[in-house]
């Protein structure tokens, strides 16, 4: 069979497709790059352990007292990876490019499987570009080198989603997010908005962060939001929940999911991983910083009306949680509100860091594997929660779920823009 032809009857068995499963859209490629690893196998002993990535350095720049930071940082060497445009990469997009690629080879994605103009790109990034874009200033201002002639289209923040849709030869929609804390898990939640109405069959989406160079940590320190590594243990440095919780540790990474009609899928003969079944995202309107409970109350109550769920039937919630005061302390409070204390939450951020932009894919690939697994992973560090939280925190160890079928995983940034995603561990009706 011919290339147009085997897209074309992919199409066929689109538009075929019952409305009963219109709100589903497949998982069928994973890709992940993280400080806990870059396989899934690293990724989930790490995460069911509870065991942290995070480690204390020391930032000394020239006039400043020198600066204790808790970070979480990933084995990668971007200077390795080759992109199709041939023009240098950021770090953060290197980071995005490989994933990708490991995201499509996973979901068996070839040219053949997909028409180029049912296929899109969503990528979430805060800071796209911040690695090349910290050590120009340094060269230019510092030691008064000339720029690249590259440097505009190495730092522009549709980097990662120009080099992505070129390695495939998307021609859907491609179309980068900036929503700080929430971009990607946007990202992902537009992409299901994109297949479910039928403008797209294949999404490659997810988000990614590299932020970790001396002007953004410094920046981030600045803001008082960071936590304070302890001198015996910098590893629990970021405790969500906790009564002595100082804030978070910043962390690095990329997460890529390839997303696709079910009827696409089984057209292709590709298992699903698992199925995105909710997504809402609003804005708390209300204070850049400062998160509001009824924001984040409104925007989990639309996404279990768009998932058609009850807040009784959630097994499981990953929470933003990122050990600030303020953060903490709203989360907790929406959490109660729409769920009461009868789900259980916990926050992986205590042992990957904050990856920022890149946080909601790589969140809701930790989701993904509670659900696959039954299992919920634990709140690394929470020994002693928050008396004004009354929640059914996950702490100490991982927690047996048999049975657990929906779960939900939510991102508040900066701005006010929050981003809920719901999953389910089988198409079962």
């Amino acid at each position: 069979m011919r290339a147009g032809d085997a897209a074309a009857g992919v199409r066929a068995s689109h538009r075929r497709e019952g409305a009963a499963h219109a709100g589903r859209v497949a998982v069928t490629g994973i890709g992940l790059l993280t400080p806990l690893g870059r396989t899934a196998e690293a990724f989930d002993e790490a995460l069911f352990e509870g065991r942290s990535a995070v480690e204390r350095e020391t930032l000394r720049l020239e006039g400043l007292d020198p600066m204790q930071l808790a970070l979480a940082r990933c084995d990668f060497d971007a200077s390795a990876t080759r992109s199709t445009s041939r023009l240098p990469l950021d770090r953060g997009t290197a980071m995005a490019l490989c994933v990708a690629q490991d995201a499509a080879a996973q979901a068996g994605l070839a040219p053949s499987s997909v028409d180029p103009e049912r296929l899109g790109v969503f990528w979430g990034s805060g800071m796209a570009g911040a690695a090349t874009f910290d050590s120009t200033a340094a060269a230019l201002y510092g030691e008064h080198r000339r720029m690249r002639p590259t440097t505009v289209l190495t730092v522009m923040p549709n980097a990662a989603v120009a080099e992505i849709a070129l390695h495939f030869g998307a021609r859907g929609s491609a179309i980068g997010y900036a929503c700080a804390c929430a971009s990607s898990a946007v990202a992902i939640g537009e992409a299901m908005r994109a297949i479910r109405g039928g403008w797209l069959d294949v999404a490659i989406v997810g988000g990614h962060e590299a932020m970790l160079t001396p002007g953004l940590m410094a920046g981030w320190q600045a803001m008082r939001v960071l936590a304070t590594p302890p001198a015996d243990a910098p590893s629990t440095a970021c405790r969500p929940f906790s009564a002595d919780r100082t804030g978070f540790a910043l962390g690095e990474g990329a997460a890529a999911l390839v997303l696709e009609s079910e009827s696409h899928a089984r057209a292709r003969g590709v298992p699903a991983h698992s199925t995105l079944t909710g997504y809402a995202t609003n804005c708390d309107g209300s204070h850049i910083t400062n998160p509001d409970s009824a924001g984040q109350s409104r925007v989990m109550r639309a996404a279990l009306r768009d998932a058609g769920l009850e807040a009784a039937q959630i097994g499981y919630i990953n929470a933003h949680g990122t050990a600030t005061s303020a953060g903490d302390a709203a989360e907790a409070a929406s959490i109660l509100a729409v769920f009461g204390n009868q789900v259980p939450v916990s926050a992986t951020k205590a042992i990957h860091g904050h990856l920022l932009g890149g946080g909601g894919a790589v969140e809701l690939v930790a989701t993904l594997r509670a659900l696959a697994r039954e299992v919920l992973p634990p709140t690394a560090h929470l020994h002693t929660p928050d008396a004004a939280f009354d929640l059914d925190f996950v702490r100490g160890t991982a927690r047996e779920a048999a049975g657990l079928r929906y779960a939900m995983s939510n991102s508040f940034a900066f701005g006010g823009t929050n981003a809920v995603i719901v999953a389910a561990r089988t198409a079962a009706d």
